[in-house]
């Protein structure tokens, strides 16, 4: 095993406690947001609100220079968030907050409304108030018209219509639905009774009203705008969005992308193709030109690939002149041989895009010459970055910037100059000094692939007193450990005395289309090995007890926590969460069952696969205790997944808890419940791998 130290020397033990409490203390940053011209930039910050029983975010403004400490420009007890600057400053943000002017009603009932801070000053004001609720929206950075996405209930022409019906529904008490398409519920919430709509209002509404005027650039769309984004011209004229495709064949349906003429309606394809979807569509400053990502479409043969397109809103054809082919269903492909997945695209002036991509355990930002040369150059080195926001001047990208050893923070990029550290703006209380070294540490698989991961070891541990190691495999399973996280953080279970290893087996991300080639569709023999190799280089360091491992997870990671102890007992425990446990009958259940047919085929012909890559086919030789974790509003995972796990662990004699939640989806979010998840997962590990006594947590 190689490694390379990222921040701390080896011999500064950093004895600094880092508990629960001291985690949720901190504010979670997210929406960074600049200016039309650079003047202002703004944050959302979300705290513990109500005696920890949920997170409340406001909106607040940053000094971009550093000097100033950060001023809090909205508060309600609802919160607000998603904030985006009109032309002449103004803030618009989404907030639950009543209409001060409007009827009481419900906190709990009010829907997500349209609202404006004025540049000037003063109270914010509402804008929009559908009945439904504001989902998203989108702010033209010249004309200041706006597009946000609704839902209305089918067959309804107004506002006012929308809100006849919810009331008849409420007055008659009935919540049932009637589907008669695929899928039916997504995350955690059923799709319907509304359909999303697109609606655009040409200037700032005054708020008198439901929908104040706005028009309904989607009529009668069915289900074909869920999941969509979108994007609007600077002039206002244009609207690009993401929508589903015309056909009710769950396997045959894609995204594609549209423009929509805000003064006709008249919608116009930009990419129709049976070998991809699009989405994240963004419009150049002059209006002239549309990026957007293209996923190519995977098979159980091989994953597809991720790229940026670029569209002439014009012609709808490939924009722009700088190098790269035509790729399929139209545009250009900005990206030829770079074997990354970019995201979060935004543009600077109408030649410059900047993205970001996971790389090796970062994810770093990039600029992209999208008409001259095509070059992309790696702007930053360590970190995630997110958010990221252009300086009109051409010098600065603002982002978001988190580490496996930070939270997300605000920085500042050199636009121009390739792998830069930041300049750091400070917020709020800054860096947590945390107790543990972050190391970068690499181990070598059966077949010489390299097996990359972060390793945390606690101050203190040595040879004499080596730490017991916590093996954490990450979801998704198309991810990378290489941000802060709220759920998982192995800065809490250092702080009790743990070792940690983040490993990045094969199908993580960052690591090229041949690592994720290497493990698709081979989770239980290629995935499975790379995790073990990982624990394996790890504790042979001699600061690591790997007698008194366990090992744990979250959804994928979960479904290889799962599929490990059924492979070996040499784990003294493992944690469980979200996780799948049968395959065959998780395609039935999950939200978008039809969607895993890519990587593992048709179910109905062909079982194969799903029945040689699950966990539950290995339960009559698991032995190690168990504590399965579940969210009632789970959807992508249901649980179903866990009731079955749960029962085929207990009536093969497995020693096992069920922490269950119901109010709470595929994570555990609010503070209070994050609480006792970290309080159960920690108790747990102490009683079977260290031999301290089970104490069940006080709440439960």
């Amino acid at each position: 095993m190689t490694n390379e130290t990222r921040n701390s020397p080896a011999d500064d033990p950093r004895p600094n406690p880092f508990t629960v409490d001291d985690m949720l203390a901190l504010p979670r940053l997210s929406s960074l947001a600049l200016s039309p011209g650079g003047e202002r930039l703004v944050v959302s910050a979300a705290r513990e609100a109500d005696g920890g029983k949920k997170l409340a975010t406001a909106i607040y403004e940053l000094d971009k220079d550093g000097e100033k400490p950060p001023r809090r420009l909205t508060r309600s007890r609802p919160g607000e968030s998603g904030a985006k600057f009109a032309p002449d400053g103004g803030l618009i943000f989404t907030s639950k907050r009543p209409n001060p002017d409007g009827e009481k009603a419900d906190e709990e009932d009010e829907k997500p409304s349209l609202w404006l801070l004025p540049n000037e000053g003063g109270e914010a004001r509402p804008l929009i108030a559908p009945s439904g609720g504001v989902a998203s929206f989108a702010v033209a950075r010249e004309a200041g018209a706006i597009v946000f996405s609704a839902g209305m209930a089918p067959g309804a022409e107004s506002g006012e219509d929308d809100a006849k019906f919810e009331k008849a529904r409420e007055d008659a008490g009935v919540s049932a639905q009637l589907f008669e398409g695929y899928p039916i519920r997504f995350w955690d919430h059923f799709l319907g009774p509304r359909e999303p709509r697109l609606h655009f209002v040409a200037e700032t509404p005054e708020g008198e009203g439901i929908m104040d005027g706005a028009k309904d650039l989607t009529p009668e769309p069915g289900r074909s705008l869920d999941l969509s984004s979108f994007d609007i011209s600077p002039d206002g004229a244009t609207v690009v969005s993401s929508r589903w495709n015309d056909t009710e064949a769950p396997t045959e349906r894609r995204l594609i992308l549209i423009a929509i003429d805000t003064e006709t309606g008249k919608e116009r394809i930009l990419a129709d193709d049976p070998d991809a979807w699009y989405s994240s569509p963004a419009i150049s400053p002059d209006g002239k030109l549309a990026a957007a990502i293209r996923e190519e479409k995977s098979t159980p043969e091989g994953p597809g690939d991720h790229t940026l397109v670029l569209f002439d809103l014009e012609s709808g054809k490939g924009g722009g002149e700088a190098g790269g082919g035509e790729a399929g269903g139209g545009g250009r492909d900005l990206l030829p041989g770079f074997d990354m997945w970019p995201s979060g695209a935004v543009w600077g002036d109408s030649k410059t895009l900047f993205f970001t991509a996971d790389a090796e355990g970062h994810s770093p930002a990039f600029r992209l010459d999208v008409v001259e040369s095509g070059n992309v150059v790696r702007l930053s080195g360590e970190g995630a970055y997110s958010d990221l926001c252009p300086a009109p001047d051409g010098e600065t990208v603002f982002a978001l910037r988190s580490k496996v050893s930070e939270p997300p923070r605000p920085v500042a990029l050199d636009a121009r100059a390739e792998r830069r550290s930041p300049r750091l703006i400070p917020t709020f209380e800054g860096t947590p000094d945390l107790p543990a070294k972050v190391e970068r540490v690499v181990a070598e698989a059966g077949d010489g692939s390299s097996v990359p991961a972060w390793l945390l070891v606690p101050p203190g541990a040595s040879k004499d007193e080596p730490a017991p190691l916590a093996v954490f495999i990450h979801g998704g399973p198309l991810n990378s450990w290489n941000s802060w996280h709220w759920r998982w953080n192995p800065h809490v279970f250092v702080n009790e005395g743990w070792a940690v290893l983040l490993p990045d087996p094969a199908l993580s991300t960052g690591y090229g289309m041949d690592a994720i080639r290497r493990g698709w569709g081979r989770w239980g023999d290629v995935v499975y090995g790379d995790v073990m190799d990982a624990v394996y280089g790890a504790e042979g360091r001699e600061e690591i007890d790997g007698s008194r491992a366990v090992v744990m997870g979250g959804s994928f990671g979960g479904y290889m926590a799962n599929w490990v102890i059924g492979k070996t007992d040499r784990f003294r425990a493992a944690i469980t969460q979200a996780s799948l446990w049968n395959l065959e009958n998780f395609h039935g259940t999950t939200d978008l069952g039809a969607w895993w047919e890519r990587e593992f085929g048709d179910p109905y012909k062909d079982l194969t696969r799903y029945r040689k890559q699950s966990p539950h086919s290995n339960v009559a030789g698991i032995k190690t205790p168990t504590l399965v974790i579940h969210g009632e509003m789970d959807f992508r995972v249901p649980i179903s997944e866990a009731l079955t796990l749960w029962t085929d662990l207990k009536r093969h004699g497995v020693p096992a808890k069920f922490l269950y939640f119901p109010d709470e989806n595929h994570w555990v979010v609010k503070p209070n419940n994050s609480r006792l998840w970290y309080e159960t997962v920690l108790g747990f590990m102490e009683h079977h791998a260290r031999g301290g006594a089970w104490e069940k947590p006080e709440l439960l």
